[in-house]
């Protein structure tokens, strides 16, 4: 076998699957032996119980992390990049922070399994399908635009796994100042995922997992503190997965290697992380969509089947990054933090040709898109906290800097064959040899920003105001030349922020705030009449008002909301391109979260949407609902101690979401659907260790329903997971 050295850059890119999967491996069998050398350590000699600390707690007092709330499902508050880590009622934007108790308490996979527990948020893909992406307040979040502790970039382009993060945090509506632009320019929303750490107690935590038909997975999570006062830590997490989930004859693996480093002194706080994944999807869930002019639904078809019979995907992903901050004195503190990360993905990609009809009638192509993506990302600033006068003033000055390149090969067979999506046709045969992926696009994204945020009257208001100036430059590339392809792009904005929290009592806050998102801007093209004007980023602008009370067991948050965001537009008389187009998004969302009563734990939520088409081009479509988008979505879900078995707890969540258009003529429309989840755990003792079983039953009525959004998928069927976790 040759060296990885000894291969050209392509033919490593090939190779690095093989040996990702190998280091994970060698990684998870290093960890067993660590966990064993560790057990003595661990265990009560006298045979008492332990004292319960759950992971949460533990990463709160290491890593400087929000404070669990009531119940302990959702956290305080979250990081909002350039305002810090703020508690919840202390800023102007409606926030949700999920913790790592409720990721294990749901068994979830994947950051849509978290955040589809707020009715703001729908998932545009299903379990098993390509990966991720969402939909927050009506309008797109790619996967791609998650930060991954506050970097852009860096995350998987399909999904994060779960058993390395200890936080999703999620940020409602348009966050250009406080984070930043992400690689796709998402305006919805914005999610977080922030990584583990070693907490105070020591922690051996070995799971197995089992989901759907034949789907195994072994888990070790390892962490451990030394050091004076414990300032050093090092958390653990290796991850082999693999079998057929909820594809008849279809298998998802999933091998993932991470491990956190950090110090954590008196005025110095460091970490560094570094993960590897390597996966491999056979007959992922598909993602097609509907005929024009259709105005009849097709039934979905079996949610356990593939109307792509054989497509594979194999995607892997290496990552390193570290941050570095010091508390120059008391009240001023500067941080920076870079990170690297390789990804790539493999697979054959079946296209519908001619689009889905009313009988589910298609046509299929086969191929293969293969591409790659090298992003580095920055971040660095300056906070300090000063009085002038009676009002005192948190400043912050931060900058950010964003580097991605991305590579595919992408090719199809030149002659369709006819299919169904309830009778799928095998896939035409790839007549054509696999290309190596090459150059496409380079995307730099740099930007200033400055933040006050000013305390009044005792703390009782607070005001934010600040500024961003974001550059964004794009180059295309000829993929078979290598040569510059069409016009560079370059142009700069500034966004601005404005938010006042009202501290009406000490558990009452009303907001409002009015800030913007950023898009990038296009370059007119040919046969337009203004061929080759450069567009500055597009803004998204939000105004938005909401109130917060903390009942002190219960959470409860209203807000409402306006979201215009333009489009571009091609005036079909003049010919002129410009973005004259605009969605209007307004919204009305309510949510309460914490434990009701002891044992009992309550997330509900309501979400109601108004999304409008409000300039089009040439008034074609005007005025009709945004496709993709429901009226309204609710949310349950309950998790209960029961009284009468110690250590049984059961849960369970309804997620509701309203019939949507399919399309922008508002002439298909897909029908309501409602999900409910189950759940069972029991906590209890096997030989002196701490064990906790948990069974799920995703979907249990089997409810078949379509997922819509730019395409449209199935949603995943019922699906059984069950697992057993021991801390040694």
């Amino acid at each position: 076998m040759h060296s990885p050295s000894a291969l050209s850059p392509a033919t490593r890119f090939r190779f690095a699957p093989t040996l990702l999967v190998q280091s994970i491996r060698q990684c998870l069998g290093v960890g067993l032996v660590l966990a064993t050398a560790g057990v003595a350590a661990q265990t009560s000699t006298d045979g008492s119980r332990l004292k319960d600390v759950t992971v949460s707690d533990q990463a709160e007092a290491i890593g400087g992390l929000q404070k669990t709330y009531s119940g302990g499902q959702l956290a305080r508050g979250g990081d909002l990049g350039i305002l810090g880590r703020t508690d919840l009622m202390n800023v102007p934007f409606s926030t949700t922070n999920y913790t790592s108790e409720l990721i294990q308490n749901q068994q979830a996979l994947t950051t849509a399994d978290v955040v589809m527990n707020d009715a703001s948020v729908r998932t545009l893909q299903a379990r098993g399908g390509f990966g991720d992406d969402f939909q927050i307040r009506g309008l797109t979040v790619q996967n791609t635009d998650l930060s991954l502790n506050g970097l852009f970039g860096l995350a998987p382009s399909t999904r994060v796994p779960l058993e390395m993060v200890e936080r999703v945090e999620v940020l409602k509506g348009p966050g250009s100042l406080t984070n930043g632009v992400g690689p796709g320019g998402s305006v919805g929303g914005s999610i977080n995922v922030v990584t583990k750490r070693a907490g105070d107690v020591p922690l051996t935590r070995l799971t197995t997992t089992y989901m759907g038909k034949a789907q195994f997975g072994t888990h070790l999570d390892l962490g451990r503190r030394f050091g004076e006062d414990n300032q050093w830590g090092v958390r653990f997490n290796g991850l082999l997965r693999n079998g057929e989930g909820n594809i008849d004859g279809g298998r998802q693996r999933a091998d993932v290697a991470a491990v956190g480093v950090d110090y954590a002194g008196s005025r110095l706080r460091w970490s560094f992380d570094a993960f590897a994944t390597d996966g491999k999807t056979v007959g992922f869930r598909p993602q097609t969509a509907f005929l024009a002019g259709i105005t009849q639904m097709p039934a979905v078809p079996n949610p356990r089947g593939s109307f792509y019979p054989g497509a594979e995907l194999t995607d892997g992903q290496k990552t390193a990054m570290t941050r570095l901050e010091y508390d120059l004195n008391d009240s001023t503190t500067a941080w920076g933090a870079i990170g690297y990360s390789d990804s790539w993905g493999d697979q054959h990609f079946p296209t519908a040709a001619r689009r889905v009809d009313a009988l589910g009638n298609f046509t299929v192509n086969n191929g293969y898109y293969d591409a790659y993506n090298r992003t580095s990302s920055a971040d660095t600033g300056i906070r300090t906290r000063f009085n002038t006068g009676g009002v005192k003033h948190t400043v912050a000055l931060a900058a950010n800097y964003l580097n991605q390149e991305i590579g595919y090969f992408y090719q199809l067979t030149s002659t369709p064959v006819a299919s169904n999506i309830y009778n799928p046709a095998p896939l035409p045969a790839i007549n054509f040899a696999r290309g190596e992926p090459s150059k496409s696009s380079e995307l730099k994204h740099y930007s200033v920003a400055l933040a006050d945020t000013m305390a009044f009257a005792d703390d009782r208001v607070l005001l934010t105001v600040g500024l961003r100036n974001q550059t964004i430059e794009q180059t295309g590339y000829n993929v078979l030349t290598g040569a510059v392809s069409g016009t560079p792009y370059k142009a700069s904005a500034v966004t601005p922020l404005a938010g006042l929290v009202f501290k009406a009592t000490k558990d009452i806050s009303v907001y409002t705030n009015y800030t913007s998102g950023l898009t990038r801007g296009g370059i007119a093209g040919a046969g337009t009449a203004n061929i080759g004007e450069v567009f500055a980023p597009q803004k998204s602008k939000q105004h938005e008002v909401g109130v917060k009370v903390d009942w002190g067991r219960l959470m409860t948050q209203a807000a409402l909301y306006e979201i215009k965001r333009p489009a571009s537009v091609t005036d079909p008389l003049t010919r002129v391109y410009s973005f004259g187009g605009e969605q209007r998004n307004r919204g009305l969302e309510l949510s309460a979260y914490g434990e009701v009563q002891r044992g009992l734990r309550v997330m509900a939520s309501a979400a109601f949407n108004d999304a409008v088409l409000t300039r089009t081009a040439g008034g074609v479509n005007q005025g009709n609902d945004a496709a993709g988008v429901p009226d309204h979505t609710y949310n349950l879900g309950l998790d209960w101690d029961t009284p009468w078995v110690q250590g049984l707890s059961v849960n369970g969540r309804v997620i509701s979401t309203a019939s949507t258009y399919a399309d922008a003529t508002n002439l298909l429309r897909a029908p309501s659907w409602t999900r409910v989840d189950l759940g069972a755990r029991y906590a209890t003792r096997v030989a002196g260790k701490p064990v906790t079983l948990r069974a799920s039953l995703e979907n249990a009525s089997n409810k078949a329903y379509w997922v819509i959004s730019n395409y449209v998928t199935v949603g995943a069927p019922r699906t059984l997971m069950l697992s057993a976790a021991i801390d040694f």
